[in-house]
């Protein structure tokens, strides 16, 4: 199984990005994708997520109103569109896939290598 993240890059405060990630290697039927994301020093932390069929889709509090994921299960991707940037979301990103509707660090069963996303102020 690979999960492949792209769109990280460095932006000014107020840009937006939009992440990628593609997953391959099984059938990913039934199996929730999102995002977490790691600042240096800090716990791993949950930015959003999407149940398979779309319909539940959920944000960590400090992105609400500002991020919005999407997926497109015939690619097997999911996007992450980030507007209005801050510096403090500055953090390498990761996507993950699991069956768990907790959004746990510790329940999702594959994660990609990030992509790294910087803020400027």
């Amino acid at each position: 199984v690979q999960l492949q993240a792209s769109g990280g890059g460095l932006v000014q405060a107020g840009d937006s990005l939009r992440l990628s990630c593609a997953a391959s290697g099984r059938t990913f039927s039934g199996y929730g994708m999102g995002w977490f994301r790691q600042a240096p020093g800090k716990e791993r932390e949950f930015v959003s997520g999407i149940s398979w069929s779309g319909t539940s889709i959920y944000y960590g509090d400090s992105v609400k109103g500002r991020f919005t994921i999407s997926r497109d299960n015939a690619k097997n991707t999911v996007y992450l569109q980030m507007n209005s940037l801050k510096p403090e979301d500055t953090a390498v990103y990761y996507c993950a896939v699991g069956k768990s509707s907790l959004w746990r660090a510790a329940d999702m069963d594959y994660w990609g290598k990030g992509t790294q996303v910087t803020v400027s102020s």
